[in-house]
């Protein structure tokens, strides 16, 4: 057995909750329907008896059965996969064998059978083990090869979440570093302060891609990205940002949400305009969502290739916020009135 063993190697389910005990109690169900229909060639009175009997015989044990893995669960949590499952179906043929003599017991209580032990009880106890031994052991399977699946796909989606946030295009670092040597020379004081806001981005950039930050780091860090471009684009680079008071301060979003866009939107929407340019960054909340419109203006001459690369930064970040809040968060992008606009809807998480 391992002496360290972390939660997420335990691949058993959490068996006191009230998902897994209706999961039980339809399973025993369905067994027993099973077994009734074939004991009986036609659904008539007796046939309902004989359902009625399984029934309550197989939800008692089923209930039983849960209680009793809830109880081994700290056993079970410092064993082996194999040892685990090995002691799952035990425990699961012994709380069938003990049911079965509890149920013998309470029928001869009950005046429904003459005698203590009958004859056919054996069989019984037989025949029962061997069903519940073969549903013991194909459950006991499936969970380990579900815990299994979850598990990789939880890893996987960590490490393309991670994946997807270092995403940064090397033109940014290698532009960076050139205005940083040219403020050297003219400006060592803002050069020395350019150098401070690019290593907090990749400070960032370096970060657990699942944690969530503070709404008023984000929009820092998001600060400090812009104000690195506008030394390398200067007055072509103008941005306004209009943040509504109703977006609760406590607000934590994915971090690295905006500054991709933000990238965008100066690679595809100021760069190629010989005039420069404004972008806008409207924040505000709306029915506990938080709302983000980022707006550039449309390039002098569209660019396809631009374009599509645009368009994978921007499914970099929908599949980021989809991993995170799933369904409930949103990326649209439309054209309109000469602007290009990019939209991000994600529920309101408090900190």
């Amino acid at each position: 057995m391992s002496k360290d063993k972390s939660p997420d190697t335990y691949f058993l389910p959490d068996f006191g909750s009230f998902g897994m005990a209706i999961r039980f109690i339809l399973l025993a169900e369905l067994i027993a329907i099973i077994i009734t229909i074939g004991r009986n060639p036609v659904f008539d009175e007796q046939a309902w008896q004989d359902l009625n009997l399984l029934s309550a015989f197989a939800i008692t044990i089923s209930l039983c059965s849960v209680v009793i893995l809830k109880l081994a669960a700290p056993l079970l949590k410092r064993a082996s996969v194999t040892i685990g499952s090995l002691l799952v179906v035990l425990l699961l043929l012994l709380t069938t064998a003990v049911g079965i003599d509890g149920m013998i017991f309470a029928l001869h209580d009950l005046g429904l059978i003459s005698e203590r032990w009958p004859p056919w009880r054996e069989s019984l106890i037989v025949r029962s083990l061997m069903v519940a031994a073969i549903i013991s052991i194909l459950g006991v399977r499936y969970i380990i090869l579900q815990h299994r699946a979850e598990t990789e796909s939880k890893a996987q989606q960590e490490a393309r979440m991670q994946a997807l946030q270092s995403r940064i295009r090397p033109h940014f670092l290698f532009n960076s570093l050139n205005s940083v040597a040219s403020l050297t020379r003219s400006n060592p004081e803002k050069g020395e302060a350019v150098l401070h806001d690019l290593a907090d981005l990749f400070r960032v950039l370096l970060a657990d891609a699942r944690k969530l930050v503070p709404f008023s780091a984000e929009r820092e860090i998001s600060r400090q990205y812009l104000e690195i471009e506008k030394i390398r684009l200067g007055d072509r680079l103008n941005v306004v940002w209009n943040v509504n008071n109703n977006i609760p301060r406590s607000t934590q979003i994915p971090a690295l949400t905006l500054q991709p866009l933000l990238e965008n939107a100066i690679y595809h929407g100021i760069e190629p305009r010989f005039a420069g340019g404004t972008i806008k960054i409207d924040m505000w909340a709306e029915n506990e969502m938080l709302n983000i419109l980022i707006s550039n203006p449309l390039p002098d001459v569209p660019k396809t290739t631009l374009g599509r690369g645009n368009k994978l930064a921007q499914e970099n970040t929908r599949q980021r916020l989809v991993t995170q809040f799933g369904a409930a968060a949103s990326l649209q992008a439309f054209e309109e009135g000469g602007q290009y606009h990019v939209k991000v809807k994600m529920p309101i998480v408090r900190g």
